[in-house]
């Protein structure tokens, strides 16, 4: 009788032995995805939906998004990148430099003049960054980068047309480049996150916003403001943002090969290209269109006050440079680097 219970317990034990390693095998692993935009957002529908669908088919559904939009998790914008460094979320979409100060290098691509379309961005941040600046994302394991069309001016109650209209007007900036190209061209440069601008332009805390088309329904802009001072077509934008849908290192890490694989299979240079075509430069003439029914005005600048504009804010990219220098990188090589791979890109379309 005691040989048949302990041959019943050897039999119990090894068919749990065989469940628990079935159960490892098949764990669904659940990534926390942490933004600051709405569920309705078009880089939520069209981006990181997408892009969490992918990974849950090609895992056989072991690799499953929970996406927390509109800061669910809390917390501040700014504070997304240390979110996913810390683990406080598995993956965060983010504006990495909403962090002034620690994104140096990478923030070459928001330098004004630099960029015309998304998708050529796109694939030069990605390349710059595997290449020259990976050393201020410790901690957080790019997935893909991106950027977007491109900033334009977006206003409340003025119109201005020209460089000397800009003087004294307070404008929204996303990041301390922007700020630097504002202050260039006479304005005063207001920093604040995406979803503070709808508000601060309802409350005349600033008289424009400078906000990329994708952002405008983001945030309902189109309901608030009626007139939109852009460049002219083809040309290279007043500026531009670098986004980073990056994952905690020790998370990725801790992932078995054949799951780690799948994440590398939606990683790289080829899906940042998508995500700026995809998010930005296929959707941009919708969001103009719905704007325009709203009643909005767009003012192009002509050529010769877009290289008014140009000359003015020269210096923002030396400041820059200088910036890199003090922390011991080559800054203008880097600059001549960076403005290589927009061109590179930019040749492939």
């Amino acid at each position: 009788m005691k040989r048949h219970a302990s041959v019943l317990r050897l039999l119990a034990g090894a068919a749990a032995g065989l469940a628990l390693a079935a159960t490892a095998q098949g764990e669904q692993i659940v990534l926390k995805v942490h933004h600051f935009l709405p569920a309705t957002s078009n880089a939520q529908l069209n981006m990181i939906q997408p892009w969490c669908d992918r990974i849950a088919q090609e895992s056989g559904r072991r690799l499953v998004c929970q996406i927390y939009p509109a800061m669910q998790l809390g917390g501040t914008p700014a504070q997304l990148f240390d979110q996913a460094k810390d683990g406080v979320a598995d993956i965060v979409w983010t504006l990495p430099t909403y962090s002034a100060g620690r994104f140096t290098k990478s923030a070459v691509y928001e330098l004004p003049w630099l960029v015309p379309n998304a998708e050529a961005g796109s694939r030069a941040l990605w390349a710059f960054t595997q290449k020259y600046a990976l050393d201020e994302y410790k901690g957080v394991h790019p997935i893909f980068m991106h950027m977007h069309g491109g900033t334009l001016i977006h206003f409340v109650g003025k119109r201005p047309k020209t460089l000397a209209d800009m003087k004294g007007l307070k404008i929204r900036s996303a990041n301390r480049v922007n700020s630097q190209m504002l202050e260039a061209i006479g304005a005063v440069p207001v920093q604040m996150p995406l979803p503070a601008v709808p508000d601060s332009l309802a409350k005349g805390v600033v008289d424009g916003a400078a906000v990329p088309w994708e952002g405008v329904p983001a945030i309902k802009l189109d309901e608030i403001s009626r007139y939109h001072l852009d460049v002219p077509q083809g040309k290279p934008r007043m500026g531009n943002s670098i986004f980073l849908f990056g994952m905690n290192q020790a998370r990725y890490d801790s992932l078995p090969p054949d799951l780690k694989k799948v994440i590398d299979d939606n990683s790289g240079i080829e899906v940042s290209a998508w995500a700026g075509r995809t998010v930005f430069d296929e959707r941009e003439a919708e969001f103009m269109k719905t704007s325009r029914e709203n009643g909005s005005e767009f003012h192009a600048m002509d050529e010769a006050e877009y290289q008014r504009w140009v000359d003015a804010t020269q210096g923002v990219r030396d400041l820059w440079i200088e910036a890199v220098d003090k922390k011991g990188g080559q800054g203008a090589d880097l600059y001549t680097a960076a403005r290589n791979l927009v061109k590179e890109f930019s040749m492939r379309r």
